[in-house]
This record gives structure tokens, sequence and C-alpha cells, in this order.
């Protein structure tokens, strides 16, 4: 039975293991390390997932949902819905549906069955996300051995580990999270100093900046669209960003309902469009830094992590702010899983790995709400464990009574950087039952004990009585034991689309796409291309689906470059 190690990503996702030569990928059914994360739900009612679910973004937009990472933990549900099939899912569902597509991509690959995985997380993520992402993995049918913070797992991708001694900075910008940390190398322990970021900052920001230009420039209401149009303006927007990463100037050409888009766009128009997104990168940057009680001259390497870390203006913000070019020779796109693998060869004690002591850090402050003057009214956050400081912790404070006679102390507990306690996350409550007495005579020992998975037990004794109560916190936005077991049974009766048909959906799934964005002769054309494709594959006698299978892709991308002209 196999560890494996998940990159469970806002935009693509990757699964990956330690094997006798080092850390590495796993391809998905149609060959590709990168699944998307994007779930649907096809013509049957079965479940789609990756690639072929992306491609029904535009024609199927009702039955298609992706970017729901940015909503992991939330009470938010996904209503995916035609006549014929409707379903509703949380994003800890959706999480769990690309999941199992990625254990059962293992299996195949691995030949045995795969029961764990250590799945990453934004470092930025807070209790409630982690603890989601937890029950996205049991979901899955998985055990999650362990979370591990992206920036981590990048600077074991990148053998950060194996260096005698060196201090580095991980700038981690993905399609929907931004994390930076600051790790620290020495005497065979790697210890992350600080962590910082933002969790609703990515690359599909700055494509989302792009979109409601290009909708400007083309006198396009992004409100009167469609879904399907703003999806078909969407990937065009993200197709414009990729150019602009290689190229000082993106001409396109693209027919949007009965719209023909034309144009170009300059990497200097884009740079100064997204100036505000870069100002906010700077504010986790500079707050970890400060955190760690660093100066930028202090960082020895700067890893660059996630696919929007690509483009040139952000590449050159690092580089003036540090003074030194970021290490950047590991696909940006793949480094988060390869750092699980390794993670997962330390956790099982690989003999080819050099034992190495993994600290990590708190990413919040966490703490209670609490009278500090004679106004009962006015509450404050009282922090017991701060910010960035090393964990496991455990660390206790005492609080005592504010009106005669009080039989009970109610203690909040908080997760957050804000003074008022309604600008925090709650994580959870605790009662205590002390004797009555005069104001300030009874009181409680409060102490929080926060581990490495990012678990707190607050344990509160009073005073008086020694009388103990503990609670480990888990946020009324996760799952219960039972509400698991119920959805793991009800998920696992809906049926993925089947893994070796996963080419043929992908295709048609793209074909159906270029169809709908498609007029007149052209539409005939993909239509005629579709009807032979699929009489093709269901012939039994067909014993050359391989070629048939090139032959459509190719007239696809022969059609889709000349749809989408990025010349």
């Amino acid at each position: 039975m196999a560890i494996v190690g998940i990159d469970l990503g806002t935009t693509n996702s990757l699964v990956s293991y330690w094997s006798d030569d080092g850390p590495k990928l796993i391809p998905n059914a149609l060959k590709s390390f990168l699944t998307p994360s994007v779930v649907g739900v096809d013509d049957q009612g079965d479940i789609l997932i990756g690639e072929a679910a992306k491609e029904r973004l535009i024609t199927h937009p009702h039955l298609t949902i992706g970017d729901f990472k940015r909503t992991m933990g939330s009470e938010a549900l996904v209503k995916l819905a035609d006549g014929a099939h409707s379903y509703q899912f949380r994003p800890e569902e959706l999480s769990a549906f690309v999941l199992r597509s990625l254990k059962a991509d293992a299996e195949q690959h691995l030949g045995e069955d795969v029961t764990g995985a250590i799945i990453s997380v934004p470092a930025y993520f807070n209790d409630i996300q982690r603890k989601a992402t937890i029950d996205a993995g049991k979901l899955a049918g998985l055990k999650v051995d362990s979370l591990i913070n992206e920036p981590t797992a990048a600077a074991l991708a990148y053998g950060l580990n194996e260096v005698d001694e060196s201090q580095f900075l991980i700038f981690d910008l993905g399609g929907g999270t931004f994390d930076v940390s600051i790790l620290d190398k020495y005497d065979n322990v790697m210890e992350v100093r600080a962590t910082a970021g933002d969790n609703f900052l990515g690359g599909n920001d700055f494509r989302d900046l792009l979109l409601e230009t290009l909708g400007s420039d083309h006198k396009m209401d992004l409100e009167e669209l469609s879904a399907s149009d703003k999806n078909k303006l969407i990937r065009l927007a993200e197709l414009v960003k990729k150019d602009l990463s290689a190229r000082e100037e993106a001409t396109y050409s693209a027919q949007i309902s009965d719209v023909k888009l034309e144009g170009s766009f300059s990497r200097d128009r884009f740079e100064e469009l997204t100036s505000s997104l870069r100002r906010r990168l700077r504010v986790p940057m500079e707050r970890a830094i400060n955190d760690a009680t660093l100066r930028p001259e202090n960082i020895d390497n700067v890893v660059m992590v996630g696919g929007a870390s690509r483009m040139p203006m952000i590449r050159r913000m690092v580089g003036r702010l540090f003074q030194k070019l970021p290490l950047s020779h590991l696909n940006p796109d793949e480094i988060v899983a390869l750092g699980a693998a390794v993670q997962t060869g330390l956790k099982t004690r690989n003999a080819a790995l050099e034992d190495v002591v993994m600290t990590d850090v708190c990413p919040y402050t966490l703490g209670t709400s609490a009278v500090v003057d004679d106004n009962y009214d006015n509450l404050v956050i009282v922090p017991i464990i701060e910010r960035n400081a090393v964990v496991p912790i455990s660390e206790s404070q005492q609080f005592f009574t504010i009106r005669d006679k009080q039989t009970q102390i109610n203690l909040d507990i908080y997760q957050g950087e804000n003074m008022r306690p309604e600008d925090n996350i709650l994580l959870g409550d605790l009662k205590v039952e002390v004797p009555a007495a005069p104001a300030g005579k009874e009181g409680v020992d409060v102490r929080f004990t926060y581990d490495i998975n990012g678990a707190l037990e607050v344990e509160v004794k009073a005073l008086s009585t020694e009388k103990i109560v503990r609670k480990i916190f888990k946020n009324q936005a996760n799952l219960s034991d039972e509400e698991l077991e119920k959805r793991f049974k009800a998920l696992s009766g809906i049926k993925l689309h089947p893994r070796e048909h996963a080419e043929n959906a992908v295709l048609i799934a793209k074909a159906e796409r270029i169809y709908a964005e498609s007029l007149k002769a052209q539409r005939d054309y993909v239509r005629s291309l579709i009807l032979d494709f699929e009489q093709a594959i269901t012939d039994q006698s067909n014993r050359d689906l391989d070629k048939v299978r090139e032959q459509f892709s190719q007239s696809l991308t022969e059609l889709e470059n000349s749809m989408f002209d990025m010349d």
C-alpha cells in the first residue's frame, strides 16, 4: 500500500511518489502531469474531472465548476444541474472528486492500492481551511497522513534540506492564492521562520483585470454576457496573459457570440493595469521579512513557485527587492508536488534521504476575547499564541471573573490578527464553572497547544477547584464525523467518468466547445468531425483508434488556432 504526495491546486492538481531515483510525478490518463482542478457532470450524469470538464466550461457552464479551492472550509454550495441531472456539492466534495481521480491515476501507475497521502496546502490557510482539506481527503477514501505547507514542499523539491546552512524565501503565486515563507536551514534542521500571504490573490486576479479591460475595449458588458460567452472571454484573457509572458505584445482575434474581437495588448499596458496587485504582493513579503527579523539582503536564495510566478513583471519585482536572480530551474507548476513526494520519503524514513528535522510555524495569532478595562462591553482579543510562533507550541495565560458572584467563565477562541473579536475567525468556545465569589477572586488557567498538523487543543483549569475542561476545535463550517460518513457513502455512489475513456471524452468536449465558438460553414465542418469520430470509436471492428484520435485531435488544433489567432 502506497503513500503519495498531492498538490491540490486552485488551477491544476498533481500527484507524486518517492522512488529509489528520487521524487517522481505520476501522469494521468491523458499522460499529462497536470490535472485541471475542474469538476463537471457529463450527459449520462457521471462526474467528469480534469481536462474534459475544463473543456465543458464554455458549452456546459451550468454543469461545470472550477476555482473552488478558494471557498474551502466555507458553507458555499455549488449546484450543477440541468433537466436530467442535478447535484449539489460543498467545496470539500468537489476537491474529493479531484483527489479520487489522482488516487486512481496513482494506483494505475504504481500497480498497488493507494491508501495514504500527504497533501499540500497554502501556508496561509487557516484552521478551517486545513480541516476542510483533510475532510476532502477522507471523502476521497484517503488517510491524510499530514498536510505540508506549499512553500515548505517547494524547499524540499529544490533540495534545500540538503544544504549546510542557508536562509531562503519561497515566493508561491498560484492561480488563486499567494504565500511567502522564510526558511532557515542549520544543523539538519529546516525551520520556517515566518509565513504570510493572501488567500484571495493569485494569477486568476491578473487574468480577471485583463478580462475586464478586454470587455471594456470591445464595449462588452460582462454582466450581460451569457455564462458560455463569459467563459469564452475568460479563456481569451488567459491566452493573452500567457502570451504576454513570452513577448512584448499579444495580438488576438476571436469570435464571441456575434462579435468579432480583434486587437493587441502590450506588456507595458498589462503591467500598468496590474500595478495594484503587485503592491498587494509586496505586503505579505514585507510582513514575513519583518516577522523573521531579517532584511532582504539576509536572504541567500529566492525560490519562485506557482504558474503565475512566470510573469516577467513578477520576477523583476522579486529580483529588485532581493537584489538577486530567483531560482527557477524547476518547473514552477511541479515544484510543490515533487516536494510533497520528498516529504513522503522523509515520513517513511527512506534510507536515501538524510534525516532532517522539519519545523513549521503557526500562520495566525490564536487567542481569546476578554475585557481589559472597566467597560465590560468592550471586548478585545488577548493573544495566547502569536503568529509565526514555531510549532508545536504550548502557551498559557490566566483570566479572572469580572462580576460578583459570577459562576461561569465563557471563553471564545479566535484566530486572526485584528483587535476586535468580530474581525477574526471564531473557532469555537468553552464554558467553565467556578465558585461564586467577589469579582477577580476566581479565575482559570487557559493553555493553548498547537501541533505541526494545525490542530489546536485548548485546556482550561479552574484555579480554585482544579476542574479541567479540554476541547479540540472544529469549526461549524467543517463536516462532523457523522456527516463525513454520510457524504462518503453518497459520493462513493456517484460514478466517475471511466478513466479508460478519458482521452475520447476530452476530444469530444473540446470539439463541442469549438462548435459552440464557430459559425456557419465552420460549424457544419466541426459537427461532421464530431459525428465521424463518435461513429469510429463505437465501431467494434475499428482496430486503429489511436490513429483516428490523432487525426481528430490534429483537425481540432488547426481549427482552434484559426479561431484564437495569437500571432
